[in-house]
């Protein structure tokens, strides 16, 4: 996976030119994701075939053979609801033919930044922060968890434990010590653990 990033960072070294201090780009765009993410997908696929997609074509059918389909609401509900559910279907579909799955509990233990790591960082006025890279399908700011093409996660990306790296945001250049990484196998939240 990570042989397909192409980062042009390079470390910095105190001195550095804040317009020339870029985001790292990223070549070949996958649909990388955790098992987690993988299976709530395919479960939400599996209850929208098999349960809510069934229930709302006969109401459909229900409201169609009351005559009148010009006026009658759940008809006209159960047809939208209907391109809704065909429309999510279709999405999920997509999201899961082109995934990934990586399980970072197959990976050897580093202290370097890849998809699924947790790194805890301090930014340049002592503030410390934990995100942890996850896939596009399950990014969560409320809990840290951070897609791995967001800006924060393509500056992290190959770094190491130790490292500082320069994040440019909109009202300048901002320093990062990384001070830990780590992979959580069964992270805080995961709907596994309930």
């Amino acid at each position: 996976m990570q042989e397909d990033l192409e980062f042009k960072a390079e470390e910095p070294d105190g001195d550095f030119d804040e317009d020339e201090v870029k985001i790292p780009e990223i070549k070949g765009t996958k649909n990388y994701m955790t098992p987690v993410c993988y299976e709530r997908l395919l479960a939400e696929r599996k209850n929208l075939v098999t349960v809510e997609r069934p229930e709302i074509v006969n109401v459909v059918a229900w409201a169609a053979s009351n005559g009148d389909r010009s006026e009658n609401a759940d008809y006209q509900y159960g047809k939208r609801r209907l391109r809704e559910i065909d429309r999510r279907i279709r999405f999920l579909n997509k999201r899961l033919e082109n995934c990934q799955v990586i399980d970072i509990a197959k990976r050897p233990p580093t202290d370097q930044i890849f998809f699924g790591a947790t790194v805890l960082y301090e930014d340049d006025l002592g503030k410390e922060y934990k995100v942890r890279i996850v896939g596009i399908d399950e990014a969560d700011a409320s809990v840290g968890d951070v897609s791995w093409v967001s800006p924060i996660a393509r500056v992290l990306l190959k770094h190491y434990e130790g490292d500082t790296v320069l994040l440019p945001t909109p009202k300048g250049v901002r320093k990062l010590d990384i001070l830990e990484v780590t992979y959580d196998v069964n992270p805080p939240g995961n709907p596994l653990d309930m």
